[in-house]
């Protein structure tokens, strides 16, 4: 199984990729309030925005490798390794977003380092 880890990795990479793109998207946008007299004018904004854009095919793009990698490895194997995503994302959000990472969120971060590498040292 760890022999598909790049193919899972690329997913999961693919995945925070999509999730970066849309908060850049978003930040240009701005905050909005959830209402039906905005639905047009937000969603025409969002749909005409590239990180947006780039960002939904991000994520339409890691589900066909996402869907690879289960039809060659156990998903109890494949599902965990998705947290990878949450380390990726926190430390790109620090490094392009500018967002600060607490000592609380560092910690959860080395939880998550472990417990993926557990899922991947339990490989048959």
């Amino acid at each position: 199984m760890n022999r598909y880890l790049p193919l899972i990795l690329l997913g999961v990479l693919l995945n925070a990729s999509a999730q970066l793109c849309l908060k850049q998207g978003m930040r240009a946008i701005g905050h909005f309030a959830f209402s039906l007299s905005n639905l047009m004018p937000i969603g025409v904004k969002a749909a005409l925005n590239p990180f947006v854009i780039m960002g939904l095919l991000c994520y339409v793009i890691s589900v066909g490798v996402w869907m690879m990698a289960l039809s060659r490895v156990d998903v109890s194997y494949a599902y965990p390794l998705l947290s990878v995503g949450y380390i990726v994302t926190a430390f790109a959000g620090q490094l392009f977003l500018g967002e600060e990472l607490g000592p609380v969120r560092w910690a959860g971060i080395l939880i998550i380092c472990l417990g993926v590498f557990l899922v991947t040292r339990s490989a048959a």
